[in-house]
């Protein structure tokens, strides 16, 4: 019979507190991606709320500041990282979580092949900020929509 000793913690103790298990399903499911992949992670909670988690694979991280600082020098705004990662996005859903991973060399091909958004669909992204700006308790919308980032330094600003 094993017991374990005080002095050595058990790992992913009950606490009440998701974050450590859900933090160790990200882990979990990174590893099955191969390298220079970005992904969102939705963990939908039991209370209805939802829990978002950024990864990378290896290689990833500085791939997709390269790929972003390619797209804010070349002019690229929301709407083409919305259609170019569109292009690029393979989404699946296991149980109450939803995975979207980004293979980072497509899109890379793409903001260095001039790939840009359809005009409709960028006038489109403007009426829903302009709606949402007319809301009272929106806040005010940036005067331009900036490119939402692959890489960490982009990605962590977001709020």
């Amino acid at each position: 019979m094993s017991t374990l000793s005080p002095s050595r913690p058990t790992p992913l103790a009950p606490t009440g507190d998701p974050v450590p298990v859900e933090l160790a399903v990200v882990d979990g499911i990174s590893e099955g991606y191969p390298p220079e992949t970005f992904l969102t992670v939705n963990v939908h909670r039991p209370d209805g709320g939802v829990k978002l988690y950024y990864a990378w694979t290896a290689g990833g991280k500085p791939l997709g500041d390269r790929i972003d600082q390619l797209a804010v020098a070349s002019g690229l705004d929301a709407a083409d990282w919305l259609h170019i990662g569109d292009r690029q996005k393979d989404v699946f859903h296991r149980g109450r979580i939803k995975v979207e991973a980004y293979a980072l060399r497509p899109i890379l091909a793409d903001v260095q092949g001039g790939e840009r958004s359809p005009e409709q669909r960028r006038a489109g992204l403007h009426r829903v900020v302009a709606a949402a700006a007319e809301s009272p308790r929106q806040r005010p919308p940036k005067s331009h929509l900036a490119w939402l980032g692959f890489g960490p330094a982009l990605v962590q600003l977001r709020p």
